[in-house]
């Protein structure tokens, strides 16, 4: 419980830095990376001890689940482009998303 609240504290921190660098497309980016990357970690810490089988499945989920999020603040900016600038968001979304990814594993022990 205390590593979740670390990662969404860290999300919400990166996400107020994209917010200030990249304005509110960069923040609805970052907010959106945060979702996507709690739900990874959530879809994988149950299966950390399981079979490698298991474990494999559940891991591709979680990037299945990044790589759709990223997906649809695209498709949404692409569309809405007056609503959300397309390189911003999604700046804002690797920007948030990386630095939490690079600590995955300090979040799932």
């Amino acid at each position: 419980m205390r590593a979740c609240l670390l990662l969404v504290a860290l999300g919400l921190g990166l996400t107020v830095v994209a917010t200030g660098l990249g304005g509110r497309a960069a923040g609805i980016g970052g907010l959106v990376a945060l979702a996507a990357q709690l739900a990874a970690v959530a879809l994988l810490r149950p299966a950390m001890r399981a079979p490698q089988p298991t474990f494999m499945a559940r891991w591709l989920g979680g990037m299945g689940a990044r790589a759709l999020a990223l997906g649809a603040v695209l498709t949404f900016a692409a569309t809405h482009r007056t609503v959300l600038d397309p390189l911003r968001a999604s700046l804002g979304f690797l920007g948030v998303l990386l630095p939490l990814l690079f600590l995955e594993t300090r979040f799932l022990r």
